[in-house]
């Protein structure tokens, strides 16, 4: 896992000095080498975390062995050696063991085709001198980040993280209304759209390709709908557990490639313990090293069920009780996210990186299971919401107004009363538009309160549903389930998991691998009636039966729990003098202090749980100390 950068400018000389401050900027991500290049209209840098090919050989930017193709590459190539095999065979040479060379060589014999090809996670950027192109690429789920800025003379500037793109003085920093509004809805940004109104995110599955005179052209190379609404893989939900088995522990074996020491993630649920109990297939069990963080809070610990996995399986053990100073985190955390980002799942996720560096480079991790498999409570939600829909509205919104009477608010992980003001809020709407509001934090009244008008006038042209609609529309005619799972993997996967886990990890140098977003086994979970995912209110079906007779019965059908932090506690100690700075300021001219208020007095006295909220707006005010963005 590296950091990339470069900039490409037809006219006049790119700006070597600037890309040399970006790949400073990226020195987290790679402590082991840096590198950049200037050759003809582009300069590429590089910071190395050195995984395979330790040796000087594996250095970036590399070039072939003729010096007229270069590239600067994040991410690992699992397939690199059978695809290195058949290059050879067609009379292709190699310098190095690096999967990074195999990738030249590839677009070398295949051109931009060659990336489908590719088997894992990637970010790169590829200078064909022959042809004088600039191919940019981003694996298919989007494990790996790539930003990009086009400016008004044509450069294309490029980097791993959005702040390293910030060194360019000439970038406008300037918020993006639409994406701002996104945030507020959701606590993140959405696939194409940056905070800043001029900076992009390359899609997930997607290419850019940039030659003299064109725009820029971005274009897919991944087609998943076509696996949600074609044929299933398989005829019974049984053929399908020993088919998924058989895939998982395969995409766990390619993902034990390293030159360096690695680990796992494990908090004891069954995508973490799936994923250690297939390492334990393939390594001896003292070889597999597993790791955990819990908080005091009761409701927030995992520990013990992760100790009782790993003791089933008989490997290797550590995990610690965190006791962060969240007012000092928080901070630090809003600045290795690159933009404003409120999951609390980071703070565990940053955390557990931290403690599993110390041991490890490498650790594989069970992310996507949940979107793939049907295991959110949103799942049963949308369930829920289809098999009552015919409720009359009136006898809802009594049911709603006796809740909130009655129901005393908890300020436990994902607690039942949150759950049931939100379903109750959200039933009158469609299957899709439900789905979106299942995870929305401001509703868009609660966005015209808390804005000043001038800001709620942009905001409010742009709707976040929109996003999630288009995706719905690519699988029109799927089961409801498989529609919301498509959608999951589109935006909460691509936009805020797997954000989370890339900048929490590389903020400590740390490489983090997940077998279930191996395209193969996607595209298998795509193909799966929904009834195989989620049987009946039962979740993970099909997974949890591909595990039966290796994970003990209280792994299997534990009931999840979810990786967050306690919030809405640390928001009544820790963190209660900046939301009470907030509260008294509004956030200058952006919010308006007293909805700010309100928000808090009612956190405080439980008659609302207002934590993401309240976190939503600390963060995005801590972030604009780092970024100090402007307006139009």
């Amino acid at each position: 896992m590296c950091g990339i950068c470069g900039q490409l400018s037809w006219g006049e000389p790119p700006d070597r000095a600037l890309v040399e401050r970006m790949n400073a900027r990226l020195a987290h991500r790679g402590p082991d080498g840096s590198g950049v290049t200037s050759v003809g209209p582009v300069v590429l840098g590089h910071r190395r975390l050195a995984i395979i090919d330790l040796s000087s050989a594996g250095g970036q930017p590399m070039a072939d062995l003729c010096g007229e193709f270069w590239i600067t590459f994040n991410g690992e190539i699992y397939n690199f050696k059978e695809l290195r095999a058949e290059l050879a065979g067609r009379g292709a040479r190699f310098q190095s063991r690096s999967d990074t060379e195999v990738i030249i060589e590839a677009y070398k014999m295949w051109g931009v085709e060659a990336v489908a090809r590719l088997h894992g996670m990637f970010a790169f950027a590829l200078w064909d001198n022959r042809a004088g192109v600039l191919l940019l690429a981003r694996d298919r789920l989007g494990k790996k980040p790539l930003y990009f800025h086009v400016d008004p003379h044509g450069r294309i500037t490029f980097a791993s993280e959005m702040k390293a793109l910030c060194e360019d003085a000439t970038l406008r920093r300037v918020i993006n209304p639409r994406a701002f509004g996104q945030y507020l809805s959701l606590g993140y940004t959405l696939t194409s759209d940056s905070i800043l109104q001029d900076v992009h995110k390359l899609r997930p599955g997607h290419l850019l390709v940039c030659s003299r005179g064109q725009p820029p052209l971005q274009q897919s190379y991944w087609d998943l709908p076509s696996h949600f609404l074609g044929p299933a893989a398989c005829r019974t939900p049984e053929d399908a557990a020993e088919a998924l088995r058989a895939l998982v522990d395969d995409a766990v074996r390619v993902r034990l490639m390293s030159d360096v020491p690695l680990g796992a993630f494990l908090s004891g649920g069954i995508d973490s313990s799936t994923i250690v109990a297939s390492m334990a297939q393939t390594l001896p069990r003292n070889d597999v090293h597993s790791f955990s963080v819990g908080f005091e809070e009761a409701s927030y610990g995992e520990l013990d069920e992760a100790r009782f996995v790993a003791g089933t399986l008989g490997i290797v053990h550590r995990d610690m009780v965190a006791r962060p100073d969240a007012a000092s985190l928080l901070p630090v955390m809003t600045y290795q996210a690159d933009e404003p980002f409120a999951d609390t799942s980071m703070i565990p996720t940053y955390l557990l990186s931290e403690f599993t560096r110390r041991h490890v480079t490498v650790s594989l991790s069970g992310d996507g299971g949940d979107e793939l498999f049907g295991g959110y409570e949103t799942y049963v939600a949308d369930t829920l919401h289809h098999l009552t829909r015919r409720v009359p509205a009136p006898l809802v919104r009594s049911i709603a107004t006796i809740a909130d009477h009655f129901v005393p608010v908890s300020f436990a992980k994902v607690s039942a009363d949150y759950k049931l003001r939100q379903f109750l809020s959200g039933h009158g709407y469609s299957d899709a538009r439900a789905h979106y509001h299942w995870r929305t934090i401001f509703s868009e009244d609660e966005k015209r309160q808390l804005l000043s008008p001038p800001i709620w006038r942009e905001v409010s042209c742009h709707d976040p549903f929109e996003e999630f609609q288009r995706f719905d529309r690519d699988v029109k005619g799927c089961h409801y389930l498989n529609r919301a799972s498509y959608v999951d993997i589109k935006t909460w996967l691509a936009d805020d998991i797997l954000v989370k886990v890339d900048r929490a990890s590389m903020a400590h140098g740390l490489e983090v691998r997940a077998p279930f977003l191996d395209h193969r086994v996607v595209e298998f979970a795509a193909s799966l009636p929904a009834d195989w995912k989620l049987r009946g209110l039962r979740k993970k079906f099909v997974l949890k039966a591909s595990q039966a007779g290796r994970l003990p019965d209280r792994t299997i059908h534990r009931r999840k729990q979810g990786f967050n932090a306690p919030v809405s506690h640390w928001l009544m100690s820790a963190l209660s003098q900046r939301v009470e700075q907030l509260a008294g300021t509004g956030g200058s001219d952006l919010f308006d202090a007293r909805f700010v208020r309100q928000l808090w007095d009612d956190h405080l006295q439980r008659r609302r749980d207002n934590g993401l909220k309240l976190l939503v707006l600390i963060n995005f005010q801590l972030w604009s100390t780092h970024f100090e963005p402007g307006w139009n």
